[in-house]
């Protein structure tokens, strides 16, 4: 590049009226959740049954696992969109959600017979959870790859990762409310794998996507 042509565009790059990283992040994270509610809304809404199932302790458990999971991720998301920064001191917060799944499956598996721990396992609506969360999915994970464009990432990929599981956390929140499989069997199982499929999405559309 001549040196004319680097002077004048460090002056467009100081005039180009810039957006806090801080306040992408809120608009990426409202825009993110508003989209997978109207993905939601349209394609399924919530059971029919959800009142009586607002009062059952396994239905609720649902939201607390997929909410830690959605809020630890955008935590390391937020972090990641900032170059070179650590993240061995924020990995121990994405440990909260299977911390929770794994001890409700420890509860599951002493309060009831080895007989049924296959068909709660199963379930009944396995490849409706593999179909939908992504599905509810993918709106936002393409606003928080948008938004993660506005920093500067040393890892992408991993940004990218980040950026996969806050979405597969915001669309599992949502699709809980209709799903009616509330074993922590399943959740662990059918969730956790439509939730990687949104992972692996963001981190292999980072790599091509977000570059600084």
């Amino acid at each position: 590049m001549e040196t004319q042509e680097l002077i004048k565009a460090l002056a467009a790059d100081t005039r180009r009226s810039g957006m806090t990283m801080a306040r992408a992040w809120f608009l990426a994270a409202l825009a993110a959740v508003a989209t997978a509610a109207v993905v939601f809304f349209v394609l399924l809404g919530p059971r029919t049954d959800i009142a009586s199932a607002a009062e059952t302790v396994r239905f609720l458990f649902k939201f607390v696992v997929t909410i830690a999971l959605a809020a630890s991720a955008f935590s390391l998301l937020r972090a990641q969109s900032r170059p070179e920064t650590g993240i061995r001191g924020l990995l121990p917060r994405l440990a909260i959600a299977p911390a929770l799944i794994v001890a409700a499956i420890v509860v599951e598996l002493a309060v009831t017979p080895p007989g049924t721990w296959s068909a709660r396992l199963v379930g009944t609506n396995g490849l409706v959870c593999l179909t939908f969360i992504p599905l509810i999915g993918i709106g936002p994970l393409s606003l928080l790859l948008a938004a993660l464009r506005h920093g500067a990432p040393s890892h992408p990929t991993l940004a990218g990762a980040m950026a996969g599981l806050t979405a597969g956390g915001i669309a599992a929140t949502l699709y809980a409310a209709h799903c009616t499989d509330d074993s922590p069997l399943f959740v662990a199982t059918w969730y956790t794998i439509a939730i990687a499929m949104l992972t692996l999405i963001g981190a292999l559309g980072a790599r091509r996507i977000v570059r600084w």
